[in-house]
């Protein structure tokens, strides 16, 4: 099982309502560094860097972070249309060796301001055609020597990586990836080593890992079979009552943003045309909390991503949700709350040690 966090990574303070100011130090790398530090401290493997357009270098960052930390494990999100593959199994590469086998990496494929950095390749097949191409070539990259391709987005000609990933050739960085439409299952089916997901029930994730295994054995699955993961928030306090006070005061918040025109979720950019996007945010039609405590007002009010829908309770009721997702099959799981430093703590001492219970029990 693996447990990573979330650390936000841009320049604007208020984050999902995190009350960190610039005087605080919001946005630097002390700041960052002192996040991860205190993943580190409170039982995290890691955490996932965001990214897009306008904001921190992600690979810059990770960097920066694996090297002011000891175990922290960066998952650095990448986007195909902004590396070419050589540059970043390079790069990767070398990161990966001077962390000691630190780095994962989440494949983003959704749109972004692509234009702003020079990428048009908008049309959905295409891009996820090109993300398949992208994936193959990097992991090739990273176990063989000499490597010459020719494909319809990239071609390189007697190329070998060095120095190689840790741990070569028996380990490279772990390639996540996310999407919910036909074209990104295939893909994953076919390259990834972990799909991950966002909040759905339980019945909803329960068919999507299904209809990916099938995927999978029809795309012949070259390398480890694939894992799954949840990408979600947690909000979690000493009762049931206090958890949906503090939810529900937090949709309060967000509508009152969203009334006022001021700045919602930065992840809800793709509302009207990311399929996973539209899936979570379709949940609020089925009720105000599905399964035992699947939260899904937030997405109603201007929460997007991982921020659509939040698991809400007390420690004991979010660690039995999580082990029902665990018992479909996932093995990944990236949490998060506002304010970030503050719940890495409380989730870290008393979620955590929950579910590595869970574990040991089975």
């Amino acid at each position: 099982m693996s447990y990573l966090w979330y650390i936000p990574n841009q320049i604007e303070p208020g984050h999902r309502g995190d009350d960190t100011s610039e005087r605080e130090g919001w946005g630097t790398l002390d700041h960052s560094t002192d996040l991860a530090r205190t993943a580190e401290d409170h039982g995290w493997e890691g955490a996932l860097l965001g990214t897009g357009w306008g904001r921190p270098d992600t690979f810059t960052l990770g960097a920066a972070l694996a090297a002011r930390t000891t175990t922290f494990k960066p998952l650095i999100a990448v986007r195909p249309g902004y590396w070419q593959p050589a540059h970043f199994a390079s790069s990767a590469a070398t990161l990966d060796h001077l962390s000691g086998g630190r780095v994962l990496v989440n494949i983003v494929s959704g749109l972004d301001n692509l234009a702003a950095y020079g990428d048009y390749t908008t049309d959905p097949a295409n891009r996820y055609e090109r993300t398949r191409e992208f994936v193959q070539l990097v992991r090739r990259l990273w176990t063989e020597e000499n490597v010459t391709y020719k494909g319809e987005h990239f071609a390189v000609d007697g190329s070998t990586v060095l120095p190689h990933p840790y741990g070569h050739p028996d380990r490279h960085p772990t390639l996540y990836f996310g999407g919910a439409s036909e074209p990104a299952e295939r893909v994953s089916a076919a390259e990834a080593d972990v799909q991950l997901f966002w909040g759905e029930p339980l019945e909803g994730l329960a068919g999507r890992i299904e209809r990916l295994k099938k995927l999978e054995a029809r795309a012949e699955h070259r390398h480890k079979p694939l894992e799954f993961g949840l990408r979600i928030t947690t909000l979690v306090r000493d009762s049931t009552e206090e958890a949906w006070r503090d939810a529900e005061a937090k949709v309060a918040g967000m509508a009152e943003k969203a009334v006022d025109g001021r700045p919602g979720d930065a992840a809800v950019g793709n509302r009207g045309t990311a399929v996973g996007q539209r899936r979570l945010l379709e949940l609020a039609e089925r009720g105000e909390v599905l399964d035992t405590c699947l939260y899904t007002t937030p997405g109603t009010v201007g929460g997007g991503g991982a921020g659509t829908t939040w698991l809400v309770g007390s420690a004991d009721e979010v660690a039995q949700a999580l082990q029902r997702y665990r018992e479909l099959g996932i093995s990944h799981f990236i949490l998060s709350d506002t304010p970030y430093k503050q719940e890495i703590i409380r989730l870290g001492d008393e979620l955590l040690p929950r579910l590595r219970a869970q574990e040991s029990t089975r």
